[in-house]
């Protein structure tokens, strides 16, 4: 049983507080969605389950009763699902208990939404990448199992929701727990190498993309769906920046000023490599931007420094990191 305090405005004329409910919260996106909303007027609920902390409710997804009893006694407004098995070699290597989060528990929580308004995080890896830029009608044509499962989740959400909203969006980093947490960010460790030389790839073209903007994406969609719920279907977000992971970790040793002669450009993939990746997935966004719900990409540097600084070695970059 779940029992939730519902806070309304003080204001000498009552308006309706607006619940949201953020799967996988206290993952890479989620925990960007969350704050996001809770910063800006919304009673926030995240929910997670491996790495459920206090402030958030500890929540499997893959539990029609519990998932039930979450929504009926939350009762919010918006749900927007982050929650996902999101690594694609991961998803090869333990397909089973990907499929059931990737997909089954979409399932689940479309069918239990109802009314509410539902934004599914999927990916630009539904694509095959032959023929980018790629728009929300183009026809999807996953390479990899974790694609597979994402498109296969987006179906889900839209057939027993079909009010639901999907948006996909690539390759993400922001603030992070530990570097490894992104693929992104995982590149600070080959950067700061600096006296040993290391390969990266430099044949997949990718669009690295700050959660925070995706989670004021989100936010945007939310706030637009409460009165319009015309609001539906595929969407699509991506900053605009396109690197390849070399030039990824050239952009970061410049954004600290540390040298980058060490890393040297893979320019083909070798053998074995894990699941297979687009070359390109470019998403096409301009349906987000006509209807004035996207947001300005915040600059690659700006956006990676915010998100590393509290990894330098450097104890004069260090500051106090706010939770």
């Amino acid at each position: 049983m779940f029992i939730f305090e519902i806070t309304k405005y003080s204001n000498e004329v009552y308006t309706p507080y607006r619940r949201v409910l953020v799967t996988g919260a206290t993952g890479l996106l989620g925990r960007a969605v969350y704050k996001e909303f809770k910063n800006n007027d919304w009673d926030a609920l995240g929910s997670g389950y491996n790495r459920a902390r206090p402030c958030f409710l500890k929540c499997n997804l893959l539990d029609e009763d519990a998932v039930r009893g979450v929504i009926q006694g939350f009762k919010p407004h918006v749900i927007v699902h982050c929650a996902a098995e999101r690594r694609p070699d991961v998803v090869e290597r333990h397909t089973e208990a990907a499929i059931n989060l990737n997909v089954h528990a979409c399932a689940s929580l479309a069918k239990e939404a109802g009314g509410i308004f539902l934004i599914y995080i999927s990916t630009d890896y539904v694509f095959d990448g032959r023929n980018p830029p790629y728009g929300e009608n183009d026809a999807p044509n996953p390479l990899n199992l974790y694609g597979k499962s994402k498109l296969e989740g987006e179906r889900e959400i839209l057939r027993h929701c079909p009010g639901a909203a999907v948006l996909r969006v690539p390759i993400l980093f922001g603030e992070v727990e530990k570097v490894e947490e992104s693929a992104v960010t995982v590149l600070w460790d080959r950067v700061q190498e600096g006296a040993e030389s290391c390969t990266i790839d430099h044949c997949q073209q990718r669009f690295p993309t700050y959660t925070n903007d995706v989670a004021r994406v989100c936010r945007n969609m939310a706030e637009r769906a409460l009165p319009d719920p015309s609001l539906r279907g595929i969407f699509h977000y991506s900053a605009k920046e396109q690197m390849t992971k070399y030039e990824m970790a050239c952009a970061i040793a410049d954004a600290f000023n540390l040298p980058s002669s060490h890393l040297i450009p893979m320019t083909e993939q070798p053998a074995g490599a894990g699941a297979q990746r687009p070359q390109n997935a470019q998403l096409e966004c301009s349906r987000l931007e006509l209807l004035g719900l996207s947001v300005e990409p915040t600059p690659f540097k700006t956006a990676i420094r915010d998100s590393l600084w509290p990894f330098q070695h450097d104890k004069r970059w260090r500051q106090t990191v706010f939770h």
